[in-house]
């Protein structure tokens, strides 16, 4: 991945410094782990993220190339788990432990358009009885 201004802490508002924001690196090496098994899925198949923890051990900046490996740990049941690095170079910059889930993606992607479904009721609902209570 070659850093470019958008993908700094300070583009996306978490500091002042021109530096690859965590935000990125988490993507990297969730796209690591994920393409580290994407043989081994079957159809209809794909891993979500379920928990991850990573450890930010150097900067790189603006123009910088970064890449992330993932190994994998284990599997039980159904949560793989993954030891992720990430590299400037031979420079070590971040290092991580990420969980990803195994989902059937019609299924999953059923159940988030039916979570966001009732998500929105309730909040026009909430927003209508605060509405009415304002009325006089």
């Amino acid at each position: 991945m070659a850093i470019r201004p958008g993908d700094t802490s300070v583009a996306q508002g978490v500091n002042d410094l021109p530096v690859v924001g965590s935000n990125q690196i988490l993507s990297l090496m969730e796209s690591a782990c994920s393409a580290s098994i994407i043989e081994f899925l079957d159809f209809g198949e794909t891993t979500v993220t379920f928990n991850s923890q990573i450890e930010i051990l150097g900067a790189a900046g603006v123009g910088s190339e970064i890449h992330a490996t993932a190994r994998c740990l284990g599997l039980a049941e159904n949560i793989l788990k993954f030891e992720v690095e990430v590299h400037q170079s031979s420079r070590l910059i971040a290092t991580g432990l990420i969980t990803r889930k195994f989902v059937e993606r019609v299924s999953f992607m059923a159940r988030v358009a039916a979570e966001t479904m009732v998500a929105e009721k309730e909040s026009n609902i909430r927003e209508e009885k605060i509405a009415s209570s304002l009325r006089i």
